[in-house]
C-alpha cells in the first residue's frame, strides 16, 4: 500500500486558494521505507562485499515500492535515480557510495 494523499487547502472570502498543504506518500511512509531499504541494504551488502549497480538497483527497487511520488519527481527509471549510500560502523560513516546519474 502506497499511502494517503492528503490535501488541505484555505481559501479567501472570493474563494482564492490562499494556502495549500499536501501531505504525499513519501511522508506517510517514511518509517516503512527506512525499514525496507535497511533490511534490503543488510540483506545484500556484507563484509568484503563491494555494491555494485545490481545492489544499489535492488535497493532503489525497495524505496520506490513504498514511494508513489519520487518516481515521477526524479523522472527517472530504475537505476538512473542518484543515489548515495553511506556505510556506518560504531555510529560513524566509514565509507559512502555515489551513483550520480
Amino acid at each position: 500500500m502506497r499511502g494517503t494523499l492528503t490535501h488541505h487547502y484555505t481559501c479567501d472570502d472570493k474563494g482564492i486558494c490562499t494556502s495549500a498543504n499536501l501531505i504525499v506518500g513519501t511522508t506517510n511512509n517514511n518509517a516503512p521505507i527506512h525499514m525496507v531499504t535497511k533490511k534490503v541494504a543488510k540483506a545484500f551488502i556484507k563484509p568484503g562485499v563491494e555494491p555494485d549497480q545490481g545492489i544499489l538497483n535492488l535497493v532503489e527497487m525497495a524505496f520506490r515500492a513504498f514511494d508513489p511520488c519520487f518516481s515521477c519527481a526524479t523522472h527517472s527509471l530504475p537505476g538512473q535515480m542518484p543515489l548515495e549510500v553511506r556505510f556506518h560502523k560504531g555510529g560513524k560513516v566509514y565509507k559512502e557510495f555515489k551513483r550520480h546519474c
